[in-house]
């Protein structure tokens, strides 16, 4: 179904968008005590950076994930660099709110300690931080460390190509190819798709699942030649949302192990981590049933 579309900030102004609601309420009291700052109305003022938050609440965008966000802006106007979403993450485990690219790479994100949110939206607004600079200072856990941030997986900011389509609509795993220099390494990852996992259980050794088969929709189109992780939470499809998405680049189709690509949608769009084959069926059915975070496979 069609989401409301985004209000569109004053000039200086970012939106902070509620994304968790129970029984059509916003659940964003406490993240905007932990904000601070002077609210007035829709708008609160944050410290002495200037920084200004427009408040924006609608009961369907429950849930909505931080990658479907930039589809939201009204068509034609200037789109502001950056939102901040509250969504689960930050209501119930209060301690970062998500920001979400409107500009460079719409859709990825990146997590802001609550109470530091005002000098890090003053230094985007001003330039002095680009929203690559985020991505390169977060920990495992998708959080915005500054200079003392060391991702534990590079995820690439070059963008190679701009514009993408939707990929298709499923509730299982997504294996996209995004490399095609290497066919036979495509035939022989395809090939291995009907070996079962044999009880890796994911990065902690425990064995929740035996002879555990990947199951997902190969996507082997050249349009999406060159797709970066960051790009992946823009065009999944909002209405039934995958739980993985993995990507089989030239790193994948070139190692016999098949690591895969494999992206956040949910915690962190766009952050990325390096999967084997081998433990990818684990990690698709642990995320399935919020057994594990993303952050665990990382």
């Amino acid at each position: 179904m069609p989401y409301p579309k985004l209000p569109e900030p004053e000039p200086g102004e970012v939106l902070l968008i509620c994304a968790c609601y129970e029984e059509g309420r916003a659940q964003w009291d406490g993240v905007l005590r932990a904000l601070g700052g002077r609210r007035d109305g829709q708008v609160v003022a944050l410290g002495d950076g200037g920084v200004r938050l427009r408040l924006a609440e609608h009961p369907e965008w429950d849930y909505v994930h931080g990658g479907n966000f930039p589809a939201l802006v009204e068509e034609g106007g200037a789109a502001p660099p950056v939102a901040v979403v509250v969504d689960i993450r930050a209501v119930y485990g209060g301690d970062a709110v998500l920001l979400v690219d409107l500009r460079d790479i719409p859709g990825r994100g990146a997590r802001v300690p609550t109470d530091g949110l005002g000098p890090v939206l003053a230094d985007l607004l001003v330039g002095s931080l680009r929203f690559d600079g985020l991505v390169r200072g977060m920990d495992r856990f998708g959080i915005y460390q500054g200079d003392g941030g060391t991702p534990a997986v590079l995820t690439p900011t070059t963008v190679v190509r701009a514009s993408f389509p939707p990929l298709p609509a499923t509730e299982t795993t997504l294996l996209v190819r995004t490399d095609f220099t290497d066919d036979r390494g495509w035939r022989a990852l395809v090939d291995a798709l009907g070996k079962p996992d044999e009880g890796s259980g994911g990065p902690t050794g425990e064995e929740f699942y035996e002879d555990v088969e990947l199951s997902a929709l190969v996507v082997d189109d050249r349009r999406f030649e060159h797709l970066q992780p960051g790009q992946i939470p823009a065009v999944v499809p909002p209405d039934e949302h995958t739980t993985m998405v993995a990507l089989a680049d030239a790193v994948t189709l070139a190692d016999p192990a098949h690591p895969l690509f494999v992206v956040d949608l949910y915690d962190t769009p766009g952050q990325a981590a390096r999967i084997p084959l081998a433990e990818a069926a684990s990690m698709a059915v642990n995320l399935e049933i919020a057994n594990m975070d993303f952050a665990d496979f990382v």
